[in-house]
């Protein structure tokens, strides 16, 4: 079984011409324990297709599956259940990190979101060990986005995925 699947994946926006195709007739299936680039000139539609994926846009047509589930028309309490399980990493990090934000608070939001009864002491158990698995020293960890380089940043990404 797939871990995600796509069927006939599309999105049309409404522009003063008429339609734009930006994403139009996409498949594609994905193993799990496996990786899957998309790949195309600027423009293309490569981010529409995250959005789709992610529930950020509305689709125009076409069906997702995650583990074996249709959730093309999932509601909004089941979008909060799929959320932590499947995450977008933006090509540029700069400008999706709170430059206000600490690389552990950065970190550590989403688990704050989606576990807000866990101990403190799992908390940090749990941005340290994400941390560790994406190679950010842990001397970052009470740094600011603008003081690492864009490796380190988009790790910070990764880790909050």
């Amino acid at each position: 079984m797939a871990l995600l699947e796509v069927k006939h994946l599309s999105k049309h926006f409404k522009v003063p011409k008429g339609l734009l195709y930006a994403v139009n007739d996409v498949s594609f299936s994905l193993e799990k324990n496996r990786t899957l680039g998309v790949v195309g000139e600027s423009g293309c539609g490569k981010s529409t297709l995250g959005r789709l994926i992610v529930h950020l846009l509305k689709k125009t047509s076409g069906e997702i599956f995650f583990e074996g589930k249709n959730v093309s028309n999932i509601n909004h309490e089941d979008l909060k259940k799929l959320r932590p399980k499947i995450q977008m990493i933006f090509q540029d990090p700069y400008s999706s990190l709170n430059p206000k934000m600490t690389v552990v608070d950065i970190i550590g939001e989403p688990l704050k979101i989606f576990h807000r009864r866990m101990p403190r002491h799992g908390y940090e158990a749990k941005v340290k060990n994400a941390m560790d698995t994406v190679g950010l020293e842990q001397r970052t960890k009470y740094l600011y986005p603008h003081e690492l380089d864009g490796g380190r940043r988009q790790r910070i990404g990764i880790a909050r995925a």
